[in-house]
């Protein structure tokens, strides 16, 4: 994360050319602000991994060190940031395993990648799909959630659970990028706000399915990837066919692909795998 604790010096890197100039107290003051309410928001990263078929021919006690490797290793990390492991065997044919992260530092997120890279398993994998966003609260009222806090209060509490990713636990998860058509933002935030209530109303119809938003604008090719949780995936279909009824879909550029996960142990789902 940036520091905030930096002098609002020039800056500049190369020799011979003039540095960019400070910023007016009043400017940098307000970025600090900024600045330290960043601290408490999380990257989320969703790579899916797929495995060389080449992989399963090699002997099984050798199959078996190189997951047990993978295994200890996510166990170390677990410790520093969010790792949960979904199977996506059964469920799609270009990538076998989904690893769902979240950390309030990108050089952690980086460094994971990194060490799992320099596996055994890792050498014999491919990153098939690799989606980067943040949390933050959404610039959309939630109507229902507004009417809660007026009569219960706990705005503090909800403001919090908005930028750090709490998975409920689910047996599956449902993943996908997604991105508005330009057409959407033309339209004024009162008119978009309107097409938005009638799809969180739509939501709440379906208590028992979590929706993780996480953004994407400008860290990714995507705008934003949506994490579905649920017991029973045909509440989620049923849920996301509601959905495409709303006003509000209709101005979605692109929803796919999307990945239907089993939530295991990693050792369990690398064991799938071969």
């Amino acid at each position: 994360m940036t520091d905030t604790t930096q002098k609002n010096v020039a800056r500049g890197v190369r020799p011979g050319l003039p540095k960019r100039p400070v910023l007016g107290e009043d400017a940098w003051t307000r970025i600090q602000r900024e600045q330290e309410k960043m601290k408490e928001r999380e990257f989320v990263r969703f790579a899916m991994l797929k495995f060389d078929p080449m992989w399963r021919r090699l002997p099984g006690a050798e199959r078996n060190a190189h997951k047990r490797e993978l295994e200890a290793l996510a166990g170390e990390w677990v410790r520093k940031m969010m790792i949960y492991s979904y199977s996506l065997i059964g469920t799609r044919a270009d990538a076998d395993l989904m690893l769902w992260q979240a950390s309030r530092s990108l050089e952690q997120i980086h460094a994971f990648a990194a060490a799992l890279n320099q596996t055994a398993m890792g050498s014999w994998s491919r990153l098939a799909y690799s989606y980067f966003a943040m949390t933050k609260r959404s610039i959309y009222v939630n109507r229902y959630e507004e009417d809660y806090i007026k009569k219960y209060g706990g705005d503090e509490t909800l403001d919090r659970a908005r930028i750090a990713i709490n998975p409920q636990g689910s047996k599956y998860v449902f993943v996908y990028p997604m991105a508005k058509t330009r057409a959407w933002y033309e339209l004024p935030h009162a008119e978009r706000q309107r097409m938005m209530d009638e799809h969180i109303r739509v939501g709440h119809e379906w208590p028992d399915v979590k929706l993780n938003t996480t953004y994407s604008y400008g860290l990714d090719d995507q705008e934003f990837v949506v994490a579905f949780e649920s017991d029973h995936p045909g509440r989620f279909l049923d849920l996301l066919m509601a959905l495409r009824l709303t006003e509000a879909s209709s101005y979605t550029l692109f929803d796919t692909p999307a990945f239907t996960g089993l939530a295991l142990p990693l050792g369990e789902a690398l064991d799938a795998v071969g």
